[in-house]
């Protein structure tokens, strides 16, 4: 099983602003959240996390040693990482959502996003068929997981809404990979 957790809130999240590489830590409800995901995961033998604090201090109360793996890490957004999400205009967010190539001001495209996390998944994949692997990121890539899970071929981030603190499950079964659970957020005490 390869299940995708993303972190718990951070005060960036609360604020609606873009995060991308910046390093921020938990708040506490998102040290809460990181608790009660721990208790959702069952039994897990493998955790993989995202480089960033956020991340790994999502994953502690499971007390696995992560392996930290950079292609988990978050789309960087570059110049617009720390600003609000309502600070990017209409015309931009358009182009974007029509572009998988389009690039932030000195970030990285969707389309770089998901050759390196399918590669992180298909890295994976044998591992997930006979262990529980669990991976702690970030919204894009989580969106980036799930259509490597769904061998789509076209983007589809933009059709996915990712909640902060959910799990999805992947199946991984005769090397072919089967979407069980998408935002599962039943854990979450809000």
């Amino acid at each position: 099983m390869l299940t995708i957790v993303r972190h718990g809130r951070t005060a960036a999240n609360a604020g609606g602003l873009l995060q991308g590489h910046i390093d921020n830590p938990l708040d506490s409800l998102g040290r809460r959240q990181a608790s009660e995901i721990a208790g959702a995961l069952g039994e897990v033998d493998v955790v993989v996390c995202s480089p960033l604090t956020r991340a790994i201090e999502t994953a502690k109360p499971l007390g696995i040693t992560p392996v930290i793996d950079e292609r988990w890490i978050e789309l960087d957004y570059g110049d617009w990482d720390g600003q609000p999400v309502s600070s990017i205009g209409k015309d931009t967010w358009a182009q974007w959502r029509s572009d998988d190539t389009f690039t932030p001001p000195g970030g990285e495209s969707l389309a770089s996003l998901n050759r390196r996390v399918h590669s992180a998944c298909e890295d994976l994949r044998s591992l997930a068929e006979s262990q529980h692997v669990v991976v702690f990121t970030h919204v894009s890539p989580i969106k980036s997981a799930i259509s490597w899970a769904l061998s789509c071929e076209r983007e589809i981030s933009w059709n996915l809404s990712v909640s902060q603190a959910q799990i999805s499950r992947i199946l991984v079964r005769n090397s072919q990979q089967t979407l069980l659970s998408f935002n599962e957020v039943a854990h979450l005490t809000k």
